[in-house]
């Protein structure tokens, strides 16, 4: 079978940092450079190449095993399932890094067979600037390795928040590798510890519900359950993320839902199969690489042997669109829908602290149990948007512009002046976080109002049609309501401040007309007045309020800036 592990305890040829530690160390960022162009100069079927910046200063690389020894990944994609392995995107979660170098090196030693459907591609280390801050204490909970990079890459970005605004380097060469290698499936090694278990190894898909259709039915119903199957196989226990925070696990637990900011929700965007590997940051490290080892290697046989399926089901995705009309923008978890699974725990007891006094969890490991538990991994939509035909984005935005670019959005520019008519939005209503995040002060329960309008644009200004590969990636970005919208990360915020004004003494007589001669406009002054004890008490916001209703108030305010042109088909 192929990437089936052969029985050999032969000496490894190009031993690897991790092995020569005993399994106590990880690869600093250049041993594990220096490893792949070695490897690379023994084994013409793999590649290192270098590609983009990263904010460290450094490049990124990527790293091409294909036993046919052809690397124009446009004709790889024509033959071959890709798949894409990312690594250190938190550089102190290091399994990944050490994990794939055994897995190239398998594979080009002979000691696995070698795939024959699929071309494995990996991001040696994402995050190169954490991966250069190596320190001994960043991870609390972590045991092992002995030393390790940091979770901040080389500006402080958590590089798993980034993947839609692309705020660094770092992630806009992700999306050039991204679109340079189109694969099927994604993986992405992590590390993590919200509770005590039996388990090394846990798995977190991109959320299949999201994903949709049948590729989302073949990752919930088939990919999930046969790596779950060979895994147990090889004695590694698997179970879903534990995604719980200071509670015991077996009372149940949902899935995570992973937005379009993660890698696996940005993968989603394009129709890839994403998942990550998340080992018990508690368990020793040679068992947590050699956990992530098995997890990869099966994936890559699973990947290998549905590999005429996969292609199938993701040229299917492609177009799937076609048959939408409308786009859901907004999930909750379906709390009807539960599946029960068995949990392998320990023993939870609530004790008082010794350091606050207060009740604490404690886990008992030398009380372990297995017992079904309920665990929640349906989501329902809960609002959606009609999608248009063309959206229409001013051609002064250019950070969005780029984005556009960088994620290969087709689109046209008007060659004159031309009146359209469109459906424009305002923005009614938003929340901002009160802390900062990533970056950004993030925006979220937007709300808009919608009128269609005929509107003058301007040479040059961007007709994006939605019928295109990346439909998805448009209406993640462009809808304002939806979760990782340009507008909730802060791209249009120029439109939420006025830039002209009144001063009260002279708009006080202008109001005055305004309501003799406006009966409709006087009796919502008063209703609001009636209603509204606060703006009743507070004479500039009575002002104010009239002031955005008069002729003086600018278009500009709180007037989003990408348009709609509704689809004349009504969307089949």
């Amino acid at each position: 079978m192929a990437c089936e592990s052969k029985k050999e305890d032969e000496e490894p040829r190009f031993p690897t940092p991790f092995e020569q530690s005993n399994g106590e160390e990880t690869a600093t960022y250049l041993q594990v450079v220096d490893f792949y162009i070695q490897l690379a100069k023994q084994s013409p079927e793999i590649n290192i190449q270098t590609i983009g910046q990263t904010d460290s200063g450094y490049p990124l690389h990527i790293v091409t095993y294909n036993p046919e020894a052809t690397f124009n990944f446009q004709k790889i994609a024509d033959q071959k399932t890709i798949l894409l392995i990312n690594n250190g995107i938190h550089p102190g979660e290091s399994d990944g890094i050490d994990a794939t170098m055994l897995l190239y090196r398998d594979l080009a030693i002979g000691k696995i067979n070698p795939p024959t459907n699929t071309v494995l591609v990996t991001i040696p280390v994402y995050n190169v600037g954490g991966a250069l801050n190596r320190n001994t204490s960043t991870r609390a909970n972590q045991n092992g390795p002995k030393s390790y990079g940091f979770r901040g890459n080389a500006l402080n970005y958590d590089l798993n928040r980034d993947f839609i605004k692309g705020d660094t380097k770092n992630s806009r060469t992700f999306a050039e590798i991204f679109h340079l290698v189109r694969p099927n499936v994604f993986i992405d090694t992590h590390v993590s510890n919200g509770a005590d278990y039996q388990y090394t190894l846990t798995h977190l898909s991109t959320q299949h519900n999201k994903l949709g259709g049948e590729l989302g039915e073949y990752l919930d119903r088939e990919i999930l359950p046969a790596l779950e199957k060979s895994l147990r196989m090889e004695n590694w226990d698997i179970t879903p993320y534990v995604n719980v925070y200071n509670k015991a696990p077996e009372e149940g637990f949902s899935q995570f839902m992973d937005h379009p900011r993660y890698s696996t929700g940005y993968a989603t965007l394009w129709n890839t199969l994403g998942l990550m590997v998340e080992t018990h940051m508690l368990k020793p490290y040679a068992q947590r690489v050699q956990g992530t080892y098995e997890f990869l290697r099966t994936m890559l046989a699973i990947t290998d042997r549905d590999s005429e399926r996969i292609e199938q089901l993701s040229e299917k995705a492609r177009t799937r669109h076609q048959n939408w009309n409308y786009y859901p923008i907004k999930w909750v978890l379906d709390t009807t829908k539960i599946t029960v699974r068995d949990f392998k725990g320990y023993k939870v007891d609530t004790i008082v602290s010794k350091v606050t006094g207060f009740d604490r969890l404690s886990y008992d490991q030398e009380r372990p149990f297995t017992k079904k538990m309920e665990y929640k991994n349906y989501y329902k939509p809960v609002d959606s948007i009609k999608i248009p035909e063309t959206y229409i984005l001013k051609k002064g935005w250019t950070s969005v512009i780029e984005l556009l670019d960088l994620n290969k959005i087709n689109y046209e520019t008007l060659q004159n002046d031309s009146t359209l008519t469109v459906e424009s939005y305002r923005i009614k209503k938003y929340k901002t976080l009160d802390f900062p995040y990533e970056g950004h002060y993030l925006h979220y329960d937007t709300q808009i109002s919608k009128d269609t309008v005929n509107l003058l644009f301007s040479e040059g200004d961007l007709l994006i049609p939605t019928d295109q590969e990346g439909i998805r990636y448009l209406l993640e970005t462009l809808e304002p309501c939806a979760v990782d919208s340009f507008f909730n990360w802060n791209f249009f915020d120029s439109i939420l401040q006025r830039k002209e004004g009144f001063s009260p003494y002279v708009f006080e007589d202008v109001a005055t007309k305004m309501l003799e001669n406006n009966q409709q406009l006087k009796d919502d002054f008063d209703n609001k007045k009636k209603a509204d004890l606060e703006f009743a008490n507070n004479w500039y916001a009575q002002l104010d309020w009239l002031y955005q209703k008069s002729e003086f108030h600018e278009p500009a305010h709180m007037q989003y800036p990408v348009y709609r042109i509704a689809s004349g088909k009504g969307m089949p």
